[in-house]
This record gives structure tokens, C-alpha cells and sequence, in this order.
């Protein structure tokens, strides 16, 4: 009993391990689980939007406003988090505090 007790709590502590290695390699912007398939829609409507206009820069509200999302805060926060993950990842700059552009 004590053997499986221990082999359990192993188990358990490599699986917590190994969701930390998953949390760096694809982290998520609250820190959390990873994203359902529902954000990857947001994603490819953000993008969307920088390739139909990919000379213009925008700040997270002209953006909101372009796509007709909420205006509100915790929305914009949402954007502002995935802008920033664009923008680490490549596919957008920065040419001023808080613009965003395409990368060309």
C-alpha cells in the first residue's frame, strides 16, 4: 500500500512538472489553462484586420471599433495581451507606445 501511495505521489508530482514545461512553452495570458479554440477565432480576426489595412497603426480601441468588439476594459485587456503575444511572436511591431502595426 505504501508502495503504490509513493508511486502515486511520483506520478504526481512529474504530471505537475510537466504542466509547467506546457505553461513556458505555450503560455496563455492569464497564466492559466491553454486557450480553447475560441480565442484562435479573436487571433485570426485581429490579423484579419492588420492585413486589410497593413500601412495603418492602431491602438486597441480603434482596433475594437474596426471589428465591432466591447470598448470596456477587461475586453481591451484581453486584445492588449494578444497584441503583445503578435508581437513577440513576429507578425506585428510596435511603432509607438501603444500602436500596433503590421510587420512588413
Amino acid at each position: 500500500m505504501n508502495g503504490e501511495l509513493a508511486e502515486a505521489e511520483t506520478c504526481l508530482a512529474e504530471l505537475a512538472t510537466a504542466r509547467k514545461v506546457i505553461a513556458e512553452l505555450a503560455p496563455t495570458d492569464d497564466g492559466g489553462e491553454l486557450d480553447p479554440p475560441e480565442p484562435t477565432a479573436a487571433y485570426q480576426a485581429i490579423m484579419n484586420a492588420f492585413n486589410q489595412h497593413p500601412d495603418q497603426a492602431f491602438r486597441v480601441r480603434e482596433l475594437h471599433e474596426l471589428l465591432g468588439m466591447p470598448t470596456d476594459d477587461p475586453v481591451m485587456n484581453v486584445t492588449r495581451s494578444r497584441l503583445g503575444r503578435l508581437t513577440r511572436q513576429g507578425f506585428l511591431t510596435q511603432p509607438g507606445r501603444g500602436r500596433y502595426q503590421k510587420r512588413t
